[in-house]
């Protein structure tokens, strides 16, 4: 068989009518298109939701107490003992915290402003991955003397000190006088879901007792050593929990990785159902090729006679139009993926700092490769059909 010949008939064939190759190859390049950007929104999303997760506080394990069985018992609530007990109980625990809020009031201009205010432990930071803008965070000295020290959020600093410096400046909580020492802000934001609200004060832990008139911790945060050991932290915890303290007490200790698992399930039921969307657009791109090269046998029947007249045997007819159609799929799957590629760069711009979009060499690969398979199978009844033509009766077909 000359292969170099039927490539070039075939070629020929689709330069002869352009248009009619054009808008064949429309559905190929939507389908494959789809394939690489919903491969690549899929990838984009789970980074995104992933870095959110990590950014509020990688590999947390969290406890607080939901119910004191029928009465609240004071002996229920989780204490400072108990975050040293699973600091110390738990090998794969490298970091622990207790954090305690309170609403409280500052004056600003001579007007009472409600905040939040938080008590936290030592390591809130480093768990809560805060970001300090200004100033510093308490140190060793601050935690154990209960120092009237305070840290401020970016937006209560702007309510508190819009035109100045705040580090050193003195804000008054209830009857206390406390020294700003820094400004901070959450490197994730939690929208209010945390105990950090956008205008919040943190101070010392052993400084919000003047507030409450107790020294019990609202919420207990543990952090493991690597993913693999959050599901066990979450189990010591609880028992250490429980063991501590008596059977009517429910305590709710979550983590982070059934919010991450979850979003990866969700993530990938929806990249399966966009997947086969893809699919369907190039299944209906591949019957337009059928019904496409099927009108375009009928028109060429005389040349089809004329080649097997003088010497085209069935496979070189074949074999024609299988190329043909080879040659409009894979150039529309390029002319598609290309076109995903040039979306991806026109967005980029556009988004937030901090999320990069991706592009997946295995979806280019497969959008390529499912677009040429697509092309040929529903090619293939049309070459047959032109492979089986009776010269005599194809030679008198006008």
């Amino acid at each position: 068989m000359a292969w170099g010949e039927t490539v070039n008939v075939a070629m020929d064939a689709l330069r002869a009518d352009k248009l009619k190759a054009a808008l064949t190859m429309l559905g190929v390049i939507i389908g494959s298109a789809c394939i690489v950007l919903v491969v690549t929104v899929a990838l984009t999303g789970k980074r995104y939701i992933i870095q959110q997760i990590e950014g509020v506080g990688a590999n947390l394990t969290y406890a607080q107490l939901m119910r004191s069985g029928k009465v609240n018992a004071i002996a229920d609530e989780i204490s400072l003992n108990d975050l040293r007990a699973v600091q110390t109980e738990i090998p794969q625990v490298v970091e622990a915290a207790a954090t305690r809020d309170q609403p409280a009031s500052v004056i600003v201009n001579g007007v009472e402003r409600p905040i939040s205010l938080v008590g936290v432990t030592e390591g809130f930071q480093r768990i809560r991955n805060l970001e300090i803008l200004r100033g510093r965070f308490f140190d060793a000295q601050d935690l154990m003397s209960g120092s009237k020290v305070a840290l401020l959020t970016e937006e209560l600093k702007q309510v508190l000190f819009p035109h100045e410096d705040a580090i050193g400046k003195t804000i008054k909580l209830g009857e206390l006088g406390f020294t700003v020492i820094g400004v901070f802000r959450e490197r994730v934001s939690t929208f209010g879901q945390s105990e950090i609200q956008k205008e919040s004060a943190i101070i010392p832990f052993d400084m919000i007792h003047y507030f409450t008139g107790n020294d019990f911790t609202q919420v207990l945060y543990a952090q493991a050593r690597s993913p693999e050991d959050v599901p066990a932290v979450t189990r010591h915890v609880t028992a250490i929990l429980h063991s501590r303290h008596r059977p009517d007490a429910v305590y709710d200790v979550e983590n982070l990785s059934a919010i991450l698992e979850a979003t990866k399930r969700i993530s990938q039921a929806l990249t399966v159902v966009l997947l086969i969307v893809a699919f369907i657009a190039l299944t209906i791109s591949g019957v337009g090729i059928m019904n496409i090269m099927l009108v375009t046998v009928t028109q060429r029947t005389r040349e089809i006679g004329i080649r097997k007249a003088v010497g085209a045997r069935d496979d070189e007819i074949r074999y024609q139009f299988l190329i043909e159609a080879f040659l409009i799929s894979g150039a529309g799957a390029l002319s598609g993926i290309l076109l995903a590629v040039a979306i991806r760069v026109a967005v980029q711009p556009l988004l937030p700092q901090g999320i990069t979009v991706p592009i997946s060499w295995l979806s280019i690969l497969i959008a390529f490769a499912v677009s040429c398979v697509v092309g040929v199978l529903f090619g293939f009844l049309p070459a047959n059909n032109a492979a089986k033509l009776v010269p005599t009766e194809a030679l008198r077909y006008e």
